[in-house]
């Protein structure tokens, strides 16, 4: 609590303004991490405030593959259903989509998303100041908004990032293209997209235009969508994608984009499959170029040379195992930091770090093994821990084995759509030890959460093996693997 001033002849004086150093933590950036580290330092009882320019929630609430994203697959969710009503005796001619109508209702729950979270920061008496922050060449660091100066003994900087677009200057007319971000302010369903990409937002957002209509191609340089998945996803990923409708070329880099008089786009793609030589062909007619080619992390306009904070050559700032950066009192989580971009890990990491600085748990630090990470593809992709490539490179290959299993989920056992589901169980050891389970079909993402905690847990082939199955479902697959 600060001190009462009083007036010479000891009558209170009216109350000074809140000096800048009277925080205890600053955060840069109203995301998921920078608002999970905020709150929870204010409620182990630091007095905080937080820097953010645009709307509260960051990429994963307001404008990428979070929140919106989840509500434009279940729409496309929808369409693959309804696909399947006429297998289970439904009746659905003259069914009709409306893109609008599911972007004013997913707009409208972003809005909520972003009241609520400013409701919360309120309500934890925590200051957002609005504007972009930046470090000043103070000797303690500063932050410096519309022209004020900010102090703090903690800066924690949670900016995240932002989609790439390669500059026109290496490939023409690639500013015609937008990104993640601009898929959301679509007013329309696209007829004709290219994505060009082979991450999972590339394989999310080609998934949901296909299923929902619009004739897609998706642009991949090698052969295979997410590439440092275990080859059992990446391949039938792939795969599935082909099935669902998606034209997947591979091998394949955009050369050049333009702008017809109509207002459609003509994108030249080189293609130069290994062995062949390259061929050069032009979609036309689209409508949609989207860019799903990796994210930068916004770190760029922070100033942080000024304070002596450390960046990797992609302007990643560097931190260590708790999250501090190569100046003290100041610390980053999220994408910023360049590793395991997915909002529950930013918000577990910002949460470490406020039970650290302020909860008195010295030791405090996230666990970046064995996060469980799920694709909304279609179908949904499940996956944690290592890869087979990844434990015979830990653990020798003698020391590993591999369970699989493919199959056809009940779903699908009386519709013309068949869609199969593959598991992998990768285990090591004598006591053949879990360390990676990784499943793509229906469910997948549900079943994922209850077997990574027994992964983290440390959890045995055996110990899924006596583990009694649920029938019929596809999870029990998992505990009945020979």
């Amino acid at each position: 609590m600060l001190p009462l001033r009083l007036a010479r002849h000891g009558s209170p004086l009216p109350p000074a303004p809140m000096a800048a150093a009277a925080y205890e933590l600053l955060v840069l950036g109203g995301g998921s991490g920078g608002l999970a580290g905020a709150r929870r330092a204010a409620e182990l009882g630091a007095r905080v405030a937080l820097v953010e320019p645009r709307r509260l929630g960051g990429t994963c609430v307001s404008w990428g593959p979070g929140d919106p994203c989840g509500v434009m697959w279940n729409a496309a969710v929808h369409a693959e259903l309804i696909h399947d009503h006429p297998d289970y005796g439904f009746e659905t001619s003259g069914v009709r989509f409306n893109w609008r109508t599911i972007k004013e209702k997913r707009d409208a729950y972003v809005r909520r998303l972003n009241e609520i979270y400013e409701n919360n920061l309120n309500k934890a008496h925590i200051d957002i100041i609005h504007g972009y922050g930046k470090f000043t060449a103070d000797p303690e660091p500063t932050i410096e908004v519309n022209g004020k100066k900010y102090t703090a003994p903690h800066i924690l900087i949670a900016t995240g990032g932002f989609p790439s677009v390669p500059p026109d200057s290496e490939v023409p007319g690639a500013s015609l293209g937008i990104t993640s971000d601009g898929f959301f302010e679509l007013e329309e369903l696209p007829r004709r997209s290219v994505i060009v990409g082979a991450g999972y937002i590339a394989v999310e957002i080609a998934g949901i235009l296909s299923t929902l209509g619009s004739k897609s191609s998706l642009l991949i340089r090698r052969d295979k969508v997410l590439r440092t998945f275990d080859s059992l996803v990446s391949t039938n990923c792939t795969q599935e994608l082909e099935n669902t409708g998606v034209d997947v070329w591979k091998h394949s880099r955009v050369h050049a984009v333009t702008k017809c008089p109509s207002g459609l786009l003509e994108v030249t793609v080189m293609s130069s499959a290994p062995g062949h030589k390259p061929v050069m062909e032009v979609i036309r007619d689209v409508d949609c170029l989207l860019w799903a080619v990796g994210r930068e992390p916004n770190s760029k306009d922070l100033c942080l040379d000024r304070v002596g904070v450390e960046v990797d050559a992609r302007g990643h700032v560097v931190v260590d195992k708790f999250q501090n950066t190569s100046r003290k009192g100041v610390y980053a989580v999220g994408d910023v930091c360049g590793r395991a971009l997915l909002t529950p890990v930013a918000i577990a990491a910002g949460r470490k770090l406020a039970h650290r600085l302020f909860g008195g748990q010295r030791d405090a630090h996230l666990d970046y093994s064995n996060i469980p990470t799920v694709v909304f593809s279609h179908p949904p992709i499940g996956t944690v821990g290592l890869t087979e490539d990844e434990a015979i490179s830990t653990h020798g290959k003698d020391n590993v084995k591999i369970y699989t299993t493919s199959f056809t989920p009940l779903y699908h056992a009386v519709t013309q759509r068949k869609v199969k589901c593959v598991m992998k169980l990768v285990c090591a050891g004598k006591e053949e030890k879990v360390v990676g389970l990784h499943m793509q079909g229906l469910g997948c993402d549900e079943m994922l959460q209850g077997f990574a905690v027994a992964i983290k847990m440390g959890a045995t082939k055996a110990d899924f093996d006596n583990t009694v199955a649920i029938h019929p479902t596809s999870a029990e697959e998992l505990v009945t693997m020979r």
